[in-house]
């Protein structure tokens, strides 16, 4: 941090970036120096085929240029090596290394086409040894020279433009500039990023058509990244590190934490409330969430058999009794929802595959074991998903009979929405209670499913009071604190361990910026060793890596500026940076709206140590547990394998199926929770 300033531009590379990819560069370049030299040695005095000299010539050379590129490797790697991640003086002759180094392609280039040239045309009578030789070295060369181009790509920085003169913008402790012309020149800055994610999104979903839907998502998602990306001048090597950083910071914590209080029935239920038989509900109401997912999700849990369960089915001739279901021209994904749920083809009242931005697959089932009509809306599974859940501006939700600040997150509302329309606008529901009227409504979904049922919820809760929903994984910014209050009558929200999605909203991440520009500014230790210990801790444990957790005086004045602000595209008086004195100051206070998961919070916890064998059986507890403990984004190996549906159906069904260990308190007046 910063990224490096080269050729008269900002880079997506910090100066001390350079000593890993280095490192491997220089053992190809010694491996391919001493064989080089192996070669010419041998050959030495017994060219005696065509082209004697163009091979000898290209061998000398070879050996030249090799031995410079290798000299330039060392110097860098040992200076990219020095000092920390927020202190790059020790660095500061990185440029001059990089462009002695950029000047060093040239000859390097030369003698590839030089050795194509002699293996091409002068290689007739030589030894086939030789020719194979030079063959491989004139194919480094040009390979190497290849995933250089694509590295400088990779790097390319489209934000990375020269910056303005010190005399254009306000300097460091300066106030000079009138505040319409601070807001004039952030505002264009703010604009020319945000068409450049705009760009960049364009890009990444070309195969997307071009709608109104589309356009709205990749304007709504570019002005998001935008602005958190806008006002720090983080390389992604240095969010690796700060995360790493965090991580054995975190489980520090966690460690020396006394023991959590546990919350013994549900914060808005009556006392009475059995947490078993809302862990049976959520392990049965899982199944139809993870069915939505269609044939992917039930190929992936039965790998070996699932393969055999649906080609018969998918290979069928459809029927005209397939007439409910949309979007399935195989028929595949309904013949694994069949699979998966046990129901029969009589059971299901309409099934939607359709998939756009906004616009997400569901489907309407009678189960008839619980007596309900079900309503399974799928997570998310495809690019128009993730564009849906990238939305996250926003938008106003005014529900009858709710007091205070109503708003929601904008994808999943328009996605709720959606289905909103078809179950009411098309007669989906009425037809299903004109079969089954005596039965209640339930809603189920997971992940992305799991807040546009939520939403859905919300909206048919004044028209069927007596309706559930059940919540797998759902995001964290959700619904304002209004809303989310109201939920807690009908909604159940599940949460399996340090998953990620449940606590990701705009203010955590805005949270976790600060945590780690924070921690990386106060690590007095190089990147290079940040990033290996902290590749060592994730896959064998150990104990925490013991670095500073306190600010020093002399960082912290220091810290109250943005970090090279003269070199870098950064807002000055930053948020971010300024936040990094005192978590109360007034800087520190977001202008984002604050969302909550929705409902009640039914948490599942790993009982046991963090740390396990890979054959060891887990064990879990469940605990009823609220918002607070989710405004806090952790990080862990975990956070991304406990969102998964089949992770979260299996911890239910282990919860379930044995109950070996009952509700008991360990002492009469303690609180308590489910373990098995």
């Amino acid at each position: 941090m910063p990224g490096v300033v080269v050729f008269g531009r900002r880079w997506g590379i910090a100066s001390d970036d350079f000593v890993f990819p280095g490192l491997f560069e220089l053992f190809l370049r010694v491996l391919w120096w001493f064989g080089t030299l192996i070669l010419f040695t041998y050959h030495k005095g017994r060219f005696d085929c065509s082209g004697i000299e163009v091979l000898h010539t290209y061998l000398v050379g070879l050996l030249v240029v090799l031995a410079l590129i290798i000299l330039s490797q060392c110097a860098i790697v040992y200076v990219s090596a020095q000092g920390t991640i927020t202190n790059p003086g020790p660095r500061r002759s990185i440029p001059a290394l990089v462009y002695l180094r950029a000047v060093l392609y040239l000859p390097e280039l030369v003698w590839a086409c030089l050795g194509a040239l002699w293996v091409s045309d002068d290689r007739h009578g030589c030894d086939p040894a030789t020719v194979v030789a030079v063959l491989a070295a004139v194919i480094t060369s040009w390979i190497i020279l290849l995933f250089t181009a694509l590295g400088v790509l990779f790097v390319f920085d489209p934000l990375g433009d020269p910056r303005p003169q010190p005399g254009d913008v306000e300097p460091l402790g300066v106030r000079n500039l009138q505040s319409n012309e601070r807001s004039q020149f952030f505002s264009k800055a703010r604009s020319v990023a945000t068409k450049v994610w705009e760009c960049r999104l364009r890009l990444l979903c070309c195969c997307l058509p071009q709608d109104d839907s589309n356009r709205d998502a990749f304007s709504s998602v570019a002005k998001l990244f935008s602005k958190f990306f806008s006002d720090t001048d983080l390389v992604a090597s240095d969010i690796a590190a700060g995360l790493a950083l965090l991580h054995q910071e975190q489980d520090k914590m966690e460690r020396s934490r006394d023991p959590e209080i546990v919350i013994d029935h549900s914060p808005s239920s009556p006392m009475g409330e059995d947490l078993e038989l809302e862990l049976e509900n959520a392990a049965h109401w899982m199944k139809f969430a993870a069915a939505a997912y269609g044939w992917p999700l039930y190929i992936y849990s039965h790998l070996f058999s699932g393969p055999c369960h649906l080609c018969g089915e998918c290979c069928k001739s459809r029927s005209a009794d397939y007439d409910i279901v949309g979007g399935d021209a195989l028929g595949c994904q309904f013949s694994s929802i069949l699979q998966t749920t046990g129901l029969q083809y009589r059971d299901f009242i309409h099934v939607s595959f359709h998939n756009q931005v906004y616009e997400i697959p569901f489907f309407v089932a009678l189960d008839h074991k619980r007596e309900a009509v079900l309503v399974a809306v799928r997570g998310t599974l495809s690019l128009k998903d993730v564009l849906t859940d990238l939305s996250a501006e926003c938008e106003n939700l005014p529900i009858e009979g709710v007091s205070g600040a109503c708003y929601a997150h904008k994808g999943i509302c328009q996605a709720a929405s959606y289905i909103y329309k078809k179950l009411v606008n098309d007669g989906i529901l009425n037809q299903a209670f004109s079969i089954v009227p005596e039965y209640k409504l339930v809603i189920t979904g997971h992940s992305l499913g799991a807040g546009a049922a939520s939403v859905l919820a919300v909206h048919l809760r004044s028209s069927f009071p007596t309706l559930q929903c059940y919540s797998f994984s759902p995001p964290g910014g959700l619904l304002s604190k209004a809303l989310a209050d109201y939920s807690k009558d009908f909604v159940v929200s599940v949460v399996l361990g340090k998953d990620l999605v449940p606590r990701l909203s705009i203010p955590n991440m805005e949270d976790l910026k600060r945590r780690i520009l924070q921690i990386v500014s106060n690590c007095n230790k190089p990147k290079y060793r940040i990033l290996l210990q902290g590749l060592r801790y994730e896959l064998f444990g150990g104990d925490p890596d013991d670095f500073p957790t306190e600010m020093e005086d002399r960082r912290e004045e220091a810290l109250s500026q943005p970090l090279l602000g003269e070199e870098s595209l950064i807002v000055r008086h930053s948020s971010s940076y300024q936040s990094l004195g005192s978590d109360n100051s007034p800087v520190h206070i977001t202008t984002d709206f604050p969302l909550f998961p929705p409902g009640r919070i039914l948490h599942i916890k790993e009982d046991g140590p963090s740390r396990r064998s890979c054959f060891s059986q887990v064990r879990y507890r469940a605990d009823w547990s609220n918002e607070t403990n989710f405004q806090s984004i952790l990080i862990s190996p975990r956070m991304l394998g406990d969102h998964m549906p089949d992770v979260v159906m299996g911890a239910l069904n282990s919860l379930t199926s044995e109950k070996s260990f009952p509700l008991c308190p360990s002492s009469p007046h303690s609180n308590q929770h489910y373990t098995m």
